[in-house]
């Protein structure tokens, strides 16, 4: 082989080397945006003014904990409660899957932390406000629920799927951050930690 085409073949050798720590770089960065978005979005999430990320949204029921027909979701936040905020709609599958659940928990505990299932139905093209109410009527759902009056919600907590579930601890904190399918059991256990003593 040639002086020229070894000298050939050790640069191509090295395109592809510096390539490769390139393509690894880039990878290891994009985890790392990712990791610190995450870590925002669960720990730090806030609106303008240092609380959660806000939005209107209009009761279907349970104004009575909501404080009105028409509230600010981050009106809920910070009482001294643990706040559960769950999107869903009326046609999305797994909501209606999990929802029957969310209502047992609730059940047993509700007086303990403030549950609001937000519908985002006409936004994701899972359904209408009818769908929503009537999915709430037909299985027995008292929760509080409510529906969002625009698709910011979506955007302010990144829902990269339905259902998704955020948890604030009492001084309204995220704490916990679920996106699809919840089970009883393991709402229950994210909640356990948040209540003190409480089962």
């Amino acid at each position: 082989m040639s002086k020229a085409s070894r000298q050939a073949k050790r640069e191509r050798h090295q395109r592809r080397r510096r390539a490769r720590w390139l393509r690894a770089g880039a990878a290891a960065a994009a985890v790392l945006v990712a990791a610190g978005a995450g870590f925002l979005l669960l720990g730090r999430a806030q609106g303008p003014d240092g609380g959660p990320p806000d939005f209107a949204m209009v009761a279907y029921q349970g104004q009575d904990v909501l404080g009105g027909d028409r509230v600010d979701f981050a009106h809920l936040v910070g009482q001294g409660k643990p706040v559960v905020l769950n999107f869903w709609a009326g046609l999305c599958p797994p909501c209606r899957a999990e929802m029957p659940g969310f209502q047992s928990v609730y059940d047993d505990l509700g007086s303990a932390y403030v549950m609001v299932g937000v519908d985002v139905g006409p936004y994701v093209n899972l359904g209408s406000h009818d769908d929503a109410r009537a999915f709430l009527r037909d299985h027995g759902i008292t929760y509080p629920a409510a529906y969002a009056t625009s698709a910011s919600p979506l955007q302010r907590y990144a829902v990269q799927g339905m259902p998704t579930t955020v948890v604030f601890d009492a001084s309204g904190k995220i704490v916990t951050r679920h996106t699809g399918y919840f089970a009883a059991s393991a709402f229950r256990q994210a909640l356990r930690p948040l209540l003190g003593a409480r089962p």
